[in-house]
């Protein structure tokens, strides 16, 4: 929290008990996202009342339920608060709110502050805030969950991974798709969704108010034409997801604008590049973390401007380094110590064993305790460019943001993860672009606007509840509506939402098209039971003539229920135990048989699969792969490639914040170095005494 922030209320998670803190800056911002429409009981035709709830006595003590779920009690309602239109406003007004704003000053700024406890009085948390200028603002509240618990459930929502074949279901041509052939989802390839011999529009309905909202919303996903990835404009790279212009390349995920890489997540404007995450405008490299501007590096993690090294850390400017970290524009150099040229190339044919190397140089490199350049009262990790952010990870050009992972370009946002270009004023949302004023939504793209509780919108605006659709506005559940029927049936349905307690939160897990264990949700909060027996069918019998594999609701405890029902009100997540066939081979070969030389592997190992030797699942090695292999003269990997991706996440630290002290000066700091950790950690002071 930051100093200029005031702790309104501490509250516990309903999901895991934690506490968290509610501050008057996030009320502000709850109350500015809030969706605004017309006030349902203004009479244009007559002046008079302005609300669209019953007037109060004047000058009359109530109990005012408070945005943040508390009680005030005996609050007055001021003669002068503006309840009927021809009631002034004095412009002398010395009252002031619980905010510190003169009344005064507030009325001028009507249309994005009101007094707090002169909203009507509710038996929930929402309520309505009316503007004076005919339009109410149908206020969110504070959250139920912990910052953790509602990244976690936005998380569920995100297959990133996991790929599988099955046929088109508009085609019955062969796909690779994020959907698993027993899910009872209809999924269709790139051509046959894009093209125009179906409608989202077919899918509509009307908004049944006998029904809770996420059931109905449930009813479109079941029914609707999926995609098979998130993917645009990729040329013979079937095996991605989350890519966009990117050619030649296999199993690289959440990236774009690359050529000829593999095994890699979150990687842009490069080439041939081999399991590496957050790598970017580099060439040539393998096995790299956090680099950028890098060429022909191995084993690399946090360069810039790089070239030639290898096991190395924290390298800015330097060429030609081994197991070295903490440089500034060196070249020659093994364990920091620098050669000539020809002592080099001597001596660095000793040191061929570039992971074990890494090892021991992050074990004694000067770690600095969180990752920021060029930002301003902005605190957690990977920030650069960014103003006013609190608790954000792996963010770019970034202000006014709270609660906020993987995001560029982004502004007035809280609670966001995977954003890029150009976004304002959203909440609770999981992959937007080019969006501004969206709620509780998954994948508002291309320049949506005013979109709450939907799923892939593409350059519409006014939408709610609504489902894959494009170039739309004004409408609910895939149906069309006129502006001032979409308008009138809106603030209805979020008055049923507010009943049946769906309003203010993001959809439940258990919706998820995706088993828990297949998305992103999986690797930042891992749900590891012991092995699932007898795991029910999923009802339908068989999709695309492939038995349903089944699964369970599973909690954070591993306890498993077969139903909703039967776990009640519980927090639960889909769990399955579905596995993709994995394609005939000559024979397996268990990891420890590999050759250590790379030249002593035979061609043949193309046919063959390879036994990890940490979950012993099989995986097989591509030609393009052995090729970059062979080059380098680098060992075949000896595990499989999602034991790899998580091998260099965890090189990466955790999104969590703890204290502890400067290994230089002493004094407190925060960091993502845990206390007990081995490495060397300073303050930004004292680090960047040491580096410059």
């Amino acid at each position: 929290m930051f100093q200029n922030e005031r702790v309104i209320q501490t509250k516990i998670c309903k999901h895991c008990g934690s506490s968290f803190d509610i501050t008057d800056k996030d009320l502000e911002f709850y109350e500015k996202v809030s969706p605004v429409f017309p006030n349902p009981g203004v009479s244009f035709s007559t002046p008079g009342l302005k609300q669209a709830f019953p007037p109060r006595e004047k000058e009359v003590e109530e109990n005012i339920t408070l945005n943040w779920g508390g009680i005030k009690e005996g609050a007055v309602i001021p003669a002068k608060a503006g309840i009927y239109e021809n009631e002034k406003i004095p412009s002398n007004d010395s009252e002031t709110s619980p905010r510190g704003y003169s009344l005064a000053s507030q009325f001028t700024l009507s249309s994005e502050w009101q007094f707090l406890d002169q909203r009507p009085v509710s038996s929930k948390e929402t309520s309505l805030k009316d503007l004076w200028n005919e339009k109410v603002r149908h206020l969110i509240p504070s959250p139920t969950l912990c910052p953790d618990c509602r990244q976690q459930r936005r998380l569920s929502f995100r297959n990133e991974r996991k790929l599988y074949k099955r046929k088109c279901d508009a085609t019955e041509k062969n796909i690779i798709t994020m959907f698993s052939p027993d899910k009872p989802y209809k999924v269709y390839g790139q051509d046959a969704w894009w093209s125009d011999n179906w409608d989202v529009l077919d899918y509509g309905r009307d908004f049944d108010f006998n029904r809770p909202f996420f059931e109905q919303f449930n009813d479109i996903l079941k029914e609707i034409p999926h995609f098979h990835n998130a993917v645009a404009k990729n040329i013979n790279s079937d095996y991605v997801n989350y890519s966009a212009n990117t050619a030649d390349s296999y199993l690289i995920f959440a990236s774009s604008q690359n050529k000829s890489c593999y095994y890699c997540r979150w990687v842009m404007n490069s080439e041939k590049l081999m399991d590496s995450n957050n790598t970017i405008n580099s060439e040539e490299c393998y096995y790299c973390i956090d680099v950028n501007n890098s060429v022909w590096d191995f084993y690399c993690i946090s360069c810039k401007d790089t070239a030639f090294c290898y096991s190395s850390y924290d390298l800015i400017g330097c060429q030609n380094c081994i197991a070295c970290s903490n440089l500034r524009n060196k070249q020659y150099c093994i364990f920091n110590e620098e050669y000539s040229k020809e002592k080099y190339n001597e001596e660095k044919e000793k040191y061929k064993n570039y992971e074990t190397l890494l090892k021991q140089v992050l074990k004694k490199s000067i770690h600095k305790n969180v990752n920021l350049t060029n930002t301003q009262n902005s605190f957690w990790d990977y920030l650069i460019n960014s103003k006013d952010c609190n608790q954000c990870f792996d963010g770019e050009k970034l202000e006014n943001c709270k609660y906020v992972s993987n995001t560029l370009d982004m502004d007035s946002a809280q609670d966001m993860d995977f954003q890029a270009f150009d976004t304002h004023f959203c909440y609770e949302c999981l992959w937007t672009e080019y969006t501004s004023n969206a709620l509780f939504s998954y994948a508002t793209l291309e320049g949506s606007s005013k979109v709450l509780y939907s799923f892939w919108t593409f350059s519409s605006s006014n939408i709610f509840g609504c489902v894959y659709v494009k170039n739309k506005s004004y409408c609910i559940l895939n149906k069309q509506y006129t502006k001032s029927e979409y308008e009138a049936l809106v603030p209805k349905i979020i008055s049923h939402m507010m009943k049946t307690w769906e309003w203010w939160e993001f959809f439940p897990s258990s919706l998820s098209p995706f088993w828990y264990n297949e998305t992103v949700a999986q690797e930042y909060f891992p749900i590891n039971p012991p092995v699932l027996t007898d795991i029910p069918l999923i009802k339908g019998d068989r999709q695309n003539g492939v038995e349903a594999g089944g699964f369970y609701y599973i909690d954070r405890k591993w306890n498993t229920y077969k139903t909703l029902q039967e776990a009640g009100e519980r927090p639960v997540f889909k769990y399955s135990t579905y596995e993709t066939p994995f394609p005939k081979v000559e024979k397996i070969i268990p990891a420890s048989k590999l050759p250590e030389n790379i030249t002593d592997i035979p061609d043949d190992i193309l046919n063959w699969a390879i036994e990890c030797e940490i979950t012993k699942k099989p995986f097989k090695i591509i030609p393009q792969e052995l090729d970059f292999y062979r080059k380098h003269n680098l060992p075949i990997p000896r595990r499989h490639p999602d034991q790899r991706h998580l091998d260099r996440m965890s090189l990466r630290n955790p999104r969590h914040l703890y204290s502890r002290n400067c290994d230089k000066c002493g004094k407190e700091i925060q960091t993502t170095y845990a206390p007990e950790r081995p490495e060397i950690v300073y303050c930004e002071e004292c680090y960047n005494k040491e580096m410059y």
